[in-house]
C-alpha cells in the first residue's frame, strides 16, 4: 500500500496533483511507511518504478497469525449491483485457498478455512455523506465492539454504500487499510462506483474490482496490521502492492469464481496466484 501524506508534502516530493479537500486520502509517496494509512492505487495510476525492492522484509511488527476478517456495511440502504453478497462470497471463500497460501511464508501465518468471521449490517450508527477517515475508524471500533471486542487476529472492512466514499475514492485510490490503535481497518468503498479505475470488468465481470481489491487489501492486512510489519524496504510496498494490477485471473473457490491479482512470494520471488 501507500502513505497518505500531507498535499503540501507530496506535491514538493513528487510534483503530482492532490486534492484540494484536507480529507482526502494522498497518493504514493515511495520509502515512507508505518505511520499512517496505506492506499491500493487504482489502475492507471502505479508509479513507474514500482517493482525496485523485490522483497518484503520483516520490519518487527505483529501479523494476524491465525487471521479472521469481519465486516460492517455501514448504513446499506440498497446494492443495485449486489457487491455484498459478492464480497461475503469471496471473503467466505479466501481462506485455506492456494491463492491466500502465499501469506504463510510470512512470520509463520496460518490459512485456516473459513476466515470470515461475521458480517453486521450497521443502521444505527448514522452514515456521513463521505465519511473522513476519522469516522471510518471510528466505525472500525465500533464493530469490533459488535463483534465482542477487537482481536488480535481481525482485519475489519468498514463498507460503505454507494455514493458514500471518502474523498480521494475512484481517482486516488481503490481502497486502503490502517490501524485505529485497536484494531486493523480498511475502508472499502462500493468499488463499481469507480468503475474501471478499480477493476470492473476487467476480465469477467462487472464485479471483478469487488474481489481484486478486496483481496489486495486482506492479504496486506493479514501481513501488515499496524503498518509496522512485512513491507518492502525499497519502497514501502505490500504484499499485494508488487504485484497490483497484473497478471488477473479468475480463480474457483469453494464459495464460486472471483476475479484475483497476484501476491508477492519472497519464496519464489515472483508474483504467483
Amino acid at each position: 500500500m501507500y502513505k497518505m501524506v500531507a498535499p503540501a508534502l507530496l506535491a514538493s516530493a513528487m510534483a503530482l496533483p492532490v486534492a484540494a479537500s484536507a480529507n482526502a486520502v494522498r497518493i504514493y509517496m515511495p520509502a515512507m511507511h508505518g505511520s499512517a494509512q496505506h492506499v491500493m492505487l487504482p489502475l492507471g495510476k502505479l508509479p513507474p518504478a514500482r517493482r525496485g525492492g523485490t522483497s518484503l522484509t520483516n520490519h518487527g511488527g505483529p501479523v494476524l497469525k491465525n487471521p479472521l476478517v469481519y465486516v460492517v456495511y455501514w448504513g446499506w440502504t440498497s446494492d443495485p449491483n449486489g457487491e455484498q453478497a459478492y464480497l461475503n462470497s469471496f471473503l467466505g471463500g479466501v481462506g485455506g485457498s492456494s491463492w491466500l497460501g502465499t501469506v504463510t511464508q510470512y512470520s509463520s501465518i496460518t490459512n485456516p478455512s473459513s476466515q470470515l468471521a461475521g458480517t453486521w449490517s450497521d443502521n444505527t450508527n448514522p452514515l456521513p455523506a463521505h465519511p473522513t477517515d476519522a469516522q471510518v475508524q471510528a466505525e472500525a471500533n465500533a464493530a469490533a465492539a459488535h463483534f465482542g471486542g477487537a482481536n488480535a487476529n481481525a482485519a475489519y472492512f468498514v463498507a460503505t454504500p454507494t455514493g458514500h466514499s471518502t474523498s480521494g475514492f475512484g481517482t486516488q485510490w481503490c481502497a486502503y487499510h490502517g490501524y485505529t490503535g485497536s484494531v486493523s481497518y480498511t475502508d472499502f468503498p462500493y468499488m463499481t462506483d469507480a468503475g474501471s479505475s478499480c477493476g470492473e470488468s476487467i476480465i469477467s465481470s462487472k464485479l471483478d474490482g469487488v474481489s481484486i481489491v478486496g483481496g489486495h487489501e486482506y492479504a496486506e492486512s493479514i501481513t501488515d496490521p499496524q503498518l509496522n510489519a512485512w513491507w518492502d524496504s525499497a519502497n514501502g510496498e505490500e504484499i499485494g502492492d508488487l504485484c497490483a494490477w497484473t497478471n488477473i485471473q479468475v480463480l474457483t473457490f469453494s464459495t464460486g469464481k472471483f476475479a484475483t491479482q497476484p501476491l508477492w512470494s519472497n519464496a519464489s520471488s515472483s508474483c504467483v496466484q
